[in-house]
């Protein structure tokens, strides 16, 4: 697949989910829960001990059924680890020029980490397939809507602190999709499912009609 196909596939659900998890097993289990429940996409954060192993295990269980990519990958060496693990896309909670590079030079896309709208611009300037507004607990969806009338072109994904209940306020604001952690994660395989079922289908009404 193209990154430009990839990045698609990975941000179509409007949400993509983050497993950090104290160990290998219990960041398989959660990733297991939360792809039974119907996300399609989701990042292994490199904290996370074993994460490459994870990856490699989760792309190898799921084949093409989901988009599994690598989390919190900080320099040029730790993003090819994770393209060797198998990871179909980068994320970043800073902006870094080498994750960038690195990823597009074996075709998978990279969403950095900014927090202004001079790191928007220098991200785009570097390439990059999507930003990651982190932490977004420091900005609101309407300081977004505001910043995308100066910066339409830029494809937003607000992570680090968004809940259940506001992530259709991004996604109304303009966020392309938003990245999810613990808000998606807790309780059991049921409750999972339950909040995944709902809140997919209100980030689906949330859209702006002109994005449709």
């Amino acid at each position: 697949m193209y990154r430009w196909e990839i990045t698609r596939a990975a941000l179509e659900q409007r949400v993509f989910a983050i497993v950090r998890g104290e160990s290998y097993e219990k960041a398989t289990a959660a990733a297991d829960t939360l792809l039974g429940a119907g996300v399609t996409s989701l990042e292994i954060s490199l904290t996370t001990p074993f994460a490459l192993e994870a990856i490699s295990t989760l792309r190898r269980e799921t084949g093409d059924d989901s988009v599994i990519g690598a989390g919190t990958v900080l320099d040029g060496a730790s993003a090819r680890l994770a393209v060797d693990a198998g990871a179909r896309f980068l994320v970043s909670p800073s902006l870094d020029a080498e994750v960038i590079r690195t990823g597009h030079r074996y075709g998978v896309p990279v969403f950095p980490g900014v927090a202004s709208p001079t790191e928007m611009v220098r991200a785009l300037e570097l390439g990059a397939d999507a930003l990651k507004l982190f932490p977004a607990s420091a900005h609101s969806p309407r300081w977004l809507r505001d910043v995308r009338a100066a910066l339409p072109q830029a494809p937003v994904l607000p992570t680090g602190g968004v809940t259940v209940e506001d992530a259709p306020e991004w996604i109304a604001a303009g966020a392309a999709a938003c990245g999810m952690g613990s808000a998606l994660t807790e309780g059991d395989r049921e409750t999972v499912t339950k909040r995944v079922t709902e809140l997919l289908q209100r980030l689906e009404d949330a859209v702006p009609h002109h994005a449709r």
